[in-house]
C-alpha cells in the first residue's frame, strides 16, 4: 500500500511486490523475481542474442565469483572500495568454533570471526573474462558475448539500483580502431534495440562513480575523453533518465594488465557494451504496464521475433 509521501522508488517498488513481479528478501536492492518477471528477460536475451549473432562472437558465462588476484591487479579497490564485495568464510579450529558460537549467541558480532577467502564478487562483468585472454590475440581481434551476476553494494529503495543483478555485455579485444568501432556501433545498436521496444532511450556521455576527492579528476577525464556513455530511459518523472546500459572505451588499461596483445604484438585495447537486465526489464514493466500480455503488439512482436529487428552492419 503507497501513502502519500511516498517516494517515486518506493511506490513502483511497492507496486511491482504488490505484483507479485518482485520478492522482497529483507535487504535493500535484493529481490526475488518472479516467472513473469524472468521471462521478459529472457526475451529481451533471446533479443540481444539474435542482434549480436551476426557477428559470431565467442560466447561466455561466468559465475558472481571472481579470483581475489586477479581483482586486486585491475584498480577496482583503488577507485571503487565502496562498491566492493569480499566472501569471507569460517577457517578456525574447533575452539575457534565454539568462540564463534559463543559470539552468536550473545548478539554479537559473529562475522569479526571469519577471514578473507580467495573470492571476491563480481563488481563488473566483463572484468572475469581480461585475465583468460593474457597472450596475443587474433588477428581481427577478439568479440565475447557474456554475463553473469554483478554485485554493488550501494542499497536503495529504488527497484532499479539493486545491490545484485546481471549483466549481459558484448566485449571487444583488439586494436584500438577496432575497440574504438565497437563502442561507437553498438552505441547505436544498442538505441535502436531500446527504442524498438518503446523505450525513450538516449546515449549520454557518463562517467563511473569514483570514489574519494582523487575521484573527482577520474570522473572529470573519463568525460573530457568521451570513454563512457550510458544509455538512459526515463522511469521516474521526477527524476534524471536511469542508465539501462553503457558503452565503455577501456583505452589499454586492461591490455596492460593483464598482458593482453594485438596480433603485431602491441597493447590490447578493450571496449564493451553492457545492458543491465534487470533495468531493462523495469523500464518496460514501467513503460508498458505490469501485466506483458497487455503491451502493445509491436513491443511482443520484437521480443518474440525470430530475427533481430536491429541494424547489422558493422562498424569500419
Amino acid at each position: 500500500m503507497c501513502n502519500a509521501g511516498d517516494s517515486e522508488f518506493t511506490v513502483f517498488r511497492d507496486e511491482l511486490v504488490d505484483a507479485g513481479l518482485l520478492i522482497p528478501l529483507g535487504v535493500p536492492g535484493l529481490f526475488g523475481r518472479s516467472g513473469t518477471f524472468e521471462r521478459v528477460i529472457d526475451q529481451f536475451e533471446g533479443y540481444a542474442t539474435r542482434a549480436v549473432a551476426p557477428f559470431k562472437p565467442e560466447v561466455m558465462r561466468f559465475p558472481p565469483l571472481f579470483n581475489r588476484t586477479s581483482y586486486e591487479k585491475n584498480g577496482h579497490i583503488h577507485n571503487f572500495p565502496d562498491l566492493l564485495g569480499s566472501i569471507h568464510g569460517f577457517m578456525g579450529s574447533e575452539r575457534d568454533h565454539m568462540n564463534l558460537l559463543g559470539s552468536f549467541e550473545r548478539g554479537e558480532d559473529w562475522s569479526t570471526h571469519l577471514s578473507a577467502t580467495n573470492l571476491m564478487l563480481v563488481p563488473a562483468a566483463c572484468y572475469p573474462l581480461y585475465p583468460t585472454a593474457t597472450g596475443t590475440l587474433p588477428e581481427g581481434g577478439r568479440l565475447v558475448d557474456l554475463k553473469t551476476f554483478v554485485f554493488r553494494r550501494e542499497p536503495s529503495d529504488d527497484p532499479a539500483r539493486l545491490q545484485s543483478f546481471r549483466m549481459r555485455e558484448f566485449v571487444r579485444l583488439g586494436t584500438p580502431d577496432q575497440a574504438f568501432a565497437h563502442r561507437n556501433d553498438w552505441m547505436e545498436r544498442g538505441l535502436s534495440m531500446l527504442r524498438a521496444l518503446g523505450l525513450e532511450a538516449e546515449a549520454v556521455v557518463a562517467n563511473d562513480p569514483f570514489f574519494g576527492r582523487g575521484g573527482k579528476v577520474m570522473k572529470a577525464t573519463q568525460r573530457e575523453q568521451n570513454l563512457k556513455y550510458e544509455l538512459v530511459v526515463p522511469i521516474y518523472a521526477s527524476e534524471s533518465p536511469t542508465a539501462v546500459g553503457s558503452c565503455n572505451y577501456h583505452l589499454d588499461h586492461f591490455g596492460e594488465i593483464y598482458d593482453i596483445k594485438t596480433a603485431d604484438g602491441q597493447v590490447a585495447h578493450s571496449a564493451c557494451i553492457g545492458f543491465g537486465l534487470e533495468r531493462v526489464a523495469l523500464a518496460l514493466f514501467k513503460k508498458h504496464g505490469l501485466d506483458p500480455e497487455t503491451w502493445p503488439a509491436d513491443v511482443r512482436g520484437v521480443l518474440d521475433a525470430q530475427v533481430a529487428q536491429v541494424p547489422l552492419t558493422p562498424a569500419g
